[in-house]
């Protein structure tokens, strides 16, 4: 069973919370090569505190997607300095909206799991929705590379480009707001479950439809 669900920042236990940190200096660091703080083999910064939310997807006790939610009317990395040199105007509306940043997919851990015949990346992005419509936001704002782009854009979300940018390593970046309602909620469902019929995986392996309506999400695996 993939279990995605939500946890605040204050109540992630310390097993939790190195496991999640040192995931994402592997990805972010090491893979990536990001200009992103790490200390002791951990990548967190001055947004992991009580006003982040994270995402968590869970398979055999371990982490393995993730990322973090922060309400715009807090300080987060949109608004903020971080992308201040990547954009000229982040022209973003802060009521009932979210930042979304530090999204992730293990690859490495889905690999040894067996889980890549599954739609993990659509399965995120549909845990993302479900959060914001139970949680009553209209929208969801991110700062994504060109290939996370094609992968939004794969889903159906009807996701819009605000802006585009270039990173400090020259590339392409973009600001991207995703809409949240019943609309696109749907476009993910059928996507997630048009992609387990494609890659033939078991219908006693696909959640029921009207699970994927709920929040917390979990997937029989």
């Amino acid at each position: 069973m993939i279990k995605i669900f939500d946890i605040n920042y204050t109540l992630l236990s310390e097993k939790k919370s190195n496991e999640l940190f040192c995931i994402r200096k592997q990805i972010f660091k090491d893979r990536l090569d990001w200009s992103v703080t790490c200390n002791n083999n951990m990548e967190y910064d001055e947004y992991d505190n009580k006003n982040a939310t994270y995402i968590l997807g869970i398979y055999s006790d371990q982490v393995i997607s993730g990322l973090r939610f922060i309400d715009m009317k807090n300080n987060n990395m949109i608004t903020g300095a971080a992308f201040d040199s990547f954009f000229e105007k982040k022209e973003v509306i802060k009521e009932n909206h979210l930042d979304a940043s530090r999204l992730f997919i293990d690859k490495e851990k889905i690999k040894n799991l067996d889980l890549n015949t599954y739609p993990l990346s659509a399965m995120l992005f549909l845990a993302m929705i479900n959060y914001a419509i139970t949680f009553l936001y209209d929208g969801i704002y991110a700062v994504v590379s060109q290939p996370m782009l094609i992968i939004f854009k794969r889903s159906g979300w009807l996701i819009k480009v605000i802006e585009h940018g270039i990173s400090e390593k020259k590339e392409n970046v973009y600001l991207i707001h995703m809409p949240v309602d019943k609309k696109n909620q749907k476009i993910l469902i059928d996507y997630v479950n048009r992609m387990n019929i494609k890659k033939n995986i078991s219908k006693k392996n696909i959640s029921n439809i009207t699970d994927l309506y709920n929040w917390p999400l979990c997937f029989g695996i």
